[in-house]
């Protein structure tokens, strides 16, 4: 991902002009739909998804924001067919993981890889909020695409992986995933700072996490809230200016390579 960051009225370089489709989808959580029973759980989750395979070019199922209530739980489940994500946004909670619950708060990035079964308990006070990326797997993808005839089956269950992403500042899957989500980060700006986001070869999903600003790709702008997702296309550029303190959490998800590309 290219991150260049000024002060106020100094320009930043970036990646080349964007293309038409530099915003590929923008919404906020405000309308999320209310669920009940999310993966056979009682009680009710609110959700709202962002993007999904019709508005990206990358293999990525969904970009999904959810939150449950004091007390409320996202059901286990088992993953065969996707890799996916959990950033705690807001509140406190258990982390379940193979049947065995880990504690979680704001910034806990957890892993999930195929075979693997999880779910989410808020044992806090106030809502948990979470966000969502999930994506197809190697396997999956190339049974949807049609170049593999059978899928290869879903490997064993391993052991938990959680990052606390507010304090180490990246997080590369290398080694736990093997699909289109290559890195999660924090992009921090105060205000009247810039910054540009673009890579020739990925989308990038932003969550603003907090703060205001403002983001603008060629002809296209959009005011940034907390709560506001965005995702941009890949070889696109789109500049970001804080107006006030600015938190952003960007996700990359590659592309996939074409054929006689080099790995």
């Amino acid at each position: 991902m290219t991150v260049a960051t000024t002060g106020p009225g100094t320009a930043a370089a970036g990646p080349a002009d964007p293309g038409p489709r530099s915003f590929r989808a923008i919404g906020t959580v405000t309308g999320a739909a209310t669920v009940h029973g999310v993966h056979g759980a009682a009680g009710r989750t609110r959700w709202k998804c962002f993007a999904g395979r019709r508005q990206l070019a990358s293999p990525t199922e969904a970009v999904e924001w959810a939150s449950v209530p004091p007390g409320g739980l996202s059901g286990e489940h088992r993953h065969t067919r996707t890799e996916e994500i959990y950033l705690v946004l807001r509140g406190g909670g258990e982390f379940l993981y193979n049947g065995v619950p880990h504690p979680v708060g704001p910034g806990s990035l957890a892993l999930t890889p195929p075979g693997n079964v999880h779910g989410l308990r808020n044992t806090g006070g106030s809502d948990l909020d979470w966000w969502v990326v999930e994506t197809l797997a190697p396997g999956t993808d190339a049974v949807l695409s049609g170049a593999a005839p059978i899928h290869p089956g879903v490997p064993p269950m391993g052991d938990v992986i959680i990052h606390d992403l507010f304090k180490e500042r990246t997080v590369s899957t290398d080694g736990v995933f093997t699909g289109p989500l290559r890195q999660v980060e924090v992009v921090e700006l105060e205000a009247g700072q810039r910054t540009v986001l673009g890579a020739s070869d990925a989308e990038l999903a932003v969550f603003v996490h907090d703060g205001e600003g403002r983001a603008a790709s060629g002809d296209a702008a959009a005011e940034l809230s907390s709560g506001t997702c965005v995702t941009l296309g890949a070889g696109t550029s789109t500049a970001v200016e804080a107006a006030s303190a600015l938190r952003l959490l960007v996700v990359t998800l590659a592309l996939p390579r074409r054929a006689g590309e080099a790995s």
